[in-house]
């Protein structure tokens, strides 16, 4: 319970639970584009993804120059904030989008993220002792974890939805009845009119956009929380200075 009574943990978990559940977008939705609507194999698919993973740890390693001379809720803030920009930027990009745009954007999101995440770990670990030090990780951790899960399910159903409307909208011969064959149907497209192809591919590429615009509103919120509830200099025991 101290965890959270105490107002630096608490917006620390709050911010990494928006974390959570903005991720399900890049790292579950995005392989989904990749192949559905752009046409690429699963290396490909792969690779446009992979680059998140490849930005996120250079500016990690970079961001202590920045939290130290700014403090770690600005940067995280500067972080996430640019975050947020980059997932509505991908709701604005064309379709069909040529491949290095969605590239660019998991590039840039996880530049984005690397400022984000690691100053708000070691900044909530600096404002405790070490017999609570494994508490308030594991808290921070798990509220990441708890907000991955409530994303799979919001934004799962918020796809599913938005597939499904589409489809009802325009009712072409050849098109699946049920989400389950969506992609069956996009993965043997023999059987598809060259219409009919091209309108599941724009009812995924529609569902995925707004997917990313739901991520980003989870930015704005975790953003949101770093500025109105954590303090603006995290209080940083002596020892940990």
């Amino acid at each position: 319970g101290w965890v959270w009574r105490r107002r630096t943990i608490a917006a620390v978990n709050l911010a990494m639970g928006a974390l959570g559940l903005l991720m399900v977008a890049p790292m579950v939705f995005m392989p989904t584009y990749a192949q559905s609507v752009l046409g690429l194999g699963p290396v490909g698919a792969g690779l446009v993804t992979a680059l998140m993973t490849l930005s996120w740890p250079l500016t990690a390693a970079v961001c202590q120059h920045v939290y130290r001379r700014i403090g770690f809720r600005d940067t995280a803030a500067l972080g996430m904030g640019l975050a947020s920009l980059v997932l509505f930027g991908f709701a604005l990009l064309p379709h069909p989008a040529p491949v290095w745009q969605p590239a660019l954007i998991m590039f840039l999101l996880g530049g984005a993220l690397g400022l984000f995440q690691l100053p708000l770990v070691v900044g909530v670990q600096s404002t405790v002792d070490w017999a609570e030090r494994g508490t308030t990780t594991a808290s921070v951790l798990f509220c990441r974890t708890v907000g991955q899960a409530v994303g799979a399910a919001l934004m799962g159903a918020v796809a599913n939805a938005t597939v499904a409307a589409r489809l009802a909208r325009e009712p072409l011969p050849g098109l699946p009845h049920r989400l389950d064959d969506v992609s069956r149907a996009l993965a043997e497209p023999g059987g598809l009119s060259r219409a009919a192809s091209e309108h599941l591919r724009g009812a995924v590429a529609a569902a995925v956009d707004h997917i990313f615009l739901g991520a980003a509103f989870a930015g704005v919120t975790a953003l949101l929380v770093l500025l109105l509830v954590a303090p603006r200099r995290f209080p940083v025991l002596p020892e940990h200075e």
